[in-house]
Formats: C-alpha cells, sequence, structure tokens
C-alpha cells in the first residue's frame, strides 16, 4: 500500500470520454504530471502501476453528511419500508421481541429506530399506538430527515421528556433526543465510523462536509489519532459554538493542528427552517391542512450571525428547504454582504434563481432527495413542483451546486447522487420526475467534485479509478458505478484488489 509520500506513476488511465492512453505522475499529494502512455522518461525508478485503461476522475465530495448518525443508521432497526405507522409500530415490536434476553440477546437501554417517513402514511403516530407495541421498554423512532422523534411512554420517562398523545417530537427537541440516543461508547461509535468511512471510499469518496450537531473537532481528532485515514473530514460549527470556536482559533477552510491533513474546520451550520416531510419547511404558499411551516431563525437574528461568521472567519451554511426560508436566506446573505451556502434549497421561488450566483451563495443540494421525497412535494406544494429541486433552473442562473447525501436521510453514494441528478428518475417504473430539472453528467461531475470534473495538473492527488466510462454507462448503472481504487493524498484508501497492493 502506498503512504501518499510515494512518488508514484498511474500508467494507462483515461479521462472520461475519451479513449486516449495517459500516464499520471503524482508526487508530493499532488498530480505532478500527465503525458500520452509511455512517451514520458523518468531520471529515476518510480513505482508504476498498470491500470489497465481505468477511467480516471477527481475525489468524489460529500458535501452535507451527519457523519456519527450515518453511523449508527446501520447498526439501528431500518424503518424506511414501513408504509404505515401501525407497521412501524409492529417492527418495532417484533424486533424488541427478538432482542428479549430469553432469546440469549441483551435487552437494550432504548431500542433506537431509522427512517420512517411519515408524510405518506394513512395514519397517524400515536403514543398509545407505540406503547401496544413496545410495553415497558423504551423505544424511540427517529424519521429518515432526522427532524421529527416518534417516542413512547417508557423512552419519555427515561429522558424526562413531555410528548403529547402523538408521542412526536418536532425540530429542536428532535434534534436533542437524537443527540442524546447517539451518547455511545466512544470505542463502539468510532468503530462504526470507521467502517462507514472504508465503505464510502469504496464508493470513490475522498472528503466529507460533517455537519453532525455537536462540538465536532474533538471526535475527529481522536479518530484520526487512533488510525483513521479514510478520508479527508471538514468538520462543521453550530452558533452555539461559534465563539467557542473563533477564541480556539478555528476557522473555516484552515487545517485542524493534530488532525494529520485530513481535518479542517467546516462550515457555520445555521437551520432557519424545517423539512418537508415533517411539514415545517418555512414556504410562501399554505400547506394543504394549513400553516407556513416555522421559521426558526428571525431574519435581523440570522443578518447578526451571518456579519458574526463574516469577522470570525466562518463561511455560513444556511439550512433552507421551503421557498420562504430561501427568500429569507438570500435577503440575510445580502444585508450581511457575505457570500456562502444554502444547504438544501428544495423550494425556490423563480424570481430567486438568479440571486444564488450574483450574492456569491453555492446551491449545496442532495439530488437524491428529489426522488425520495416526490409524492410529499407533489402532495404538500402541488402544482408548484416544476420550481421544487431546481438543479438546472439554478445552474441555468448562475448558481454554483455543490452535491451531497445528507447521509442518513439518503445513503453516502455520490454516484446515487449523480445518477439522481442527471436522470431524476429511480428506475421504478415510474416516469422522471420533473426531468427539464436534470443537469449533465460533467455538470454533475463537477458539483461533485468541487468544480474540477476533470483531472489536471496540479490539482490534488485525491483521485478515483472506474471501471467504466462515467459519461456513457447506460442510466440505469450510473448509481452502482463500479470503483477500482480510490486514493487521498496519492496514497489508498481503497485499491479494490487488483493493483496488488
Amino acid at each position: 500500500m502506498t503512504d501518499g509520500t510515494t512518488e508514484l506513476v498511474l500508467a494507462a488511465v483515461r479521462r472520461p470520454g475519451t479513449q486516449i492512453s495517459l500516464d499520471v505522475h503524482l508526487r508530493g499529494g499532488a498530480v505532478a504530471g500527465i503525458s500520452p502512455s509511455g512517451t514520458r522518461a523518468h531520471t529515476r525508478p518510480l513505482r508504476t502501476i498498470d491500470c489497465g485503461g481505468r477511467y480516471i476522475i477527481p475525489g468524489l465530495w460529500d458535501e452535507h453528511v451527519h457523519f456519527s448518525q450515518w453511523a449508527m443508521h446501520a447498526n439501528r432497526l431500518d424503518l424506511s419500508m414501513a408504509a404505515s405507522a401501525q407497521e412501524a409500530a409492529a417492527a418495532v415490536g417484533r424486533y424488541l421481541g427478538e432482542l428479549n434476553p430469553a432469546n440469549g440477546h441483551g435487552k437494550p437501554s432504548t431500542a433506537v429506530g431509522v427512517g420512517f417517513r411519515d408524510a405518506l402514511w394513512p395514519d397517524t403516530p400515536t403514543l398509545a399506538m407505540l406503547d401496544a407495541a413496545t410495553g415497558e421498554r423504551p423505544a424511540a423512532l427517529i424519521s429518515h430527515d432526522l427532524h421529527c422523534v416518534w417516542l413512547n411512554t417508557a423512552a419519555a420517562r427515561r429522558y424526562s421528556l413531555d410528548v403529547s398523545e402523538s408521542g412526536l417530537l418536532r425540530e429542536e427537541p428532535a434534534f436533542l433526543l437524537t443527540r442524546e440516543l447517539g451518547r455511545l461508547p466512544e470505542a463502539v461509535l468510532d468503530g462504526w465510523s470507521a467502517g462507514a468511512a472504508r465503505a464510502a471510499a469504496a464508493r470513490g469518496v475522498v472528503g466529507v462536509v460533517d455537519l453532525e450537531m455537536t462540538w465536532n473537532r474533538d471526535p475527529w481528532l481522536r479518530r484520526i489519532a487512533a488510525g483513521f485515514d479514510s478520508l479527508r473530514v471538514e468538520a462543521g460549527v453550530y452558533p452555539e459554538n461559534l465563539e467557542r470556536a473563533a477564541v480556539e482559533g478555528l476557522r473555516t477552510g484552515l487545517e485542524v493542528p493534530g488532525g494529520k491533513g485530513l481535518l479542517r474546520t467546516g462550515p457555520l451550520k445555521v437551520l432557519i427552517d424545517g423539512s418537508l416531510n415533517t411539514r415545517t419547511a418555512y414556504c410562501v404558499d399554505p400547506y394543504p391542512y394549513g400553516g407556513h411551516g416555522l421559521l426558526t431563525v428571525p431574519e435581523k437574528e440570522l443578518v447578526g450571525l451571518l456579519r458574526r461568521a463574516r469577522d470570525t472567519g466562518f463561511v455560513p451554511a444556511v439550512h433552507a428547504i421551503g421557498d420562504a426560508a430561501n427568500r429569507v436566506a438570500l435577503d440575510a446573505f445580502g444585508s450581511a454582504g457575505i457570500g456562502g451556502r444554502i444547504e438544501h434549497a428544495q423550494f425556490v421561488r423563480r424570481e430567486d434563481f438568479a440571486r444564488f450566483g450574483a450574492l456569491g451563495v453555492v446551491a449545496s443540494v442532495q439530488p437524491a432527495h428529489a426522488l425520495d421525497d416526490r409524492d410529499a412535494a407533489d402532495a404538500n406544494w402541488a402544482g408548484r413542483t416544476d420550481r421544487a429541486f431546481p438543479l438546472r433552473s439554478l445552474l441555468d442562473a448562475g448558481a454554483t451546486l455543490a452535491f451531497g447525501s445528507d447521509a442518513p436521510v439518503a445513503q453516502l453514494n455520490p454516484w446515487a447522487a449523480i445518477s439522481a441528478a442527471t436522470t431524476r428518475s429511480s428506475f421504478d417504473g415510474r416516469d422522471p420526475w420533473q426531468p427539464q430539472e436534470a443537469v449533465t453528467r460533467e455538470q454533475a461531475l463537477a458539483a461533485s467534485t468541487r468544480g474540477r470534473g476533470t483531472v489536471r495538473m496540479g490539482g490534488p492527488a485525491d483521485l478515483v479509478l472506474l471501471d467504466a466510462d462515467p459519461l456513457a454507462v447506460a442510466d440505469s448503472a450510473l448509481a452502482g458505478l463500479p470503483v477500482a481504487a480510490t486514493l487521498v493524498g496519492g496514497r489508498f484508501t481503497y485499491d479494490g484488489g487488483w493493483a496488488g497492493l
């Protein structure tokens, strides 16, 4: 296995869309040379790997992840397929039965389910329904968008919470409980995180922007000190920790001492509305059931936060899903005189498309959500979904797109995002949804590689080798495109076993 300090030649590679065989020379963590295969004379022996005509692209980034939540997701009860509240409650009851000590398993302190989608359930979650399925064993179910938790009486008692007859917590109370449920032994969570990172590297991921709702620097320093080296990480900061971060010298984009070159400080994350599936995204027009959703940070307060971010060296990343929230966010960016990012931008007024580029605000979007949420969007934004998840419209209006997953809301798999962005289809027998908002594969690759799109001289040696041309494979194959190898700084983090490393 190469260690990143080794000079290395990746021989016989091709850029997507071409058949020209190239040799790519890596030195000092960067691309030091690109030449037609076999034409470059080296003054000393170099380690050369024959890549057999594989395709080479810049490393893929996931610009929006909740990494600890994603790592925990694979180790919790998956409720994503539950078609009703009753079905979800029954699944939890069965799960608890399987964990009964009489079956030889230890009894969990709290049973945690993940991934339920109640927006289109035909029945309504209730405290009594979940109690009937779970009895006195604590259970807490986290919705797929992380904005809602359904818990039973035993869990409410354990965590000293007052809940209504619905058993539902939304927005900040849900976030607080989710953080509490994530307080696992460090060794357990770090082990799960290492496994999740290796799986991401096997999909071509070289870096993530981690927006876990916690003081995020120290867990990553601990993991890196223990040997974590699969990904680059930009660890976000939330408003409650902004002053602490400023005092400790953190700034967006700066390397964190002790992070071995893998850890940088990420953006300042500010949530100003809710989500579509909980019907709390802040919208201009009312929802069918009434109400406009929630604006959780008034515009005046948001402007103050953005100005403080500017003064302390942080790039703001404002969560805005509804069209009214996006309007408020753009107004605040303009008032504060700072650029930044809007996270999600799922529903945008047409008159606001061009403001992203004009204000220097990146649209940090999650294309897979368009397909996961199409039914909820059609139900809640009826007649207006031609401007929902508006990738093409934003791009054509001058915005810069940055793709992510919002894992665990969607899987941490950039190819799924690229597929969703370019096809607007899940290939489930349904017609593509709002196909006029699809982008090209070249544009999707650029949005997944921090604008790089293609491998160039002087770029970082964060690279992916592919077994097929991403510009030529069938639409239906794009989400599962086979990755042959991934390199971070010229060091292999995944090699697929073919290179003999």
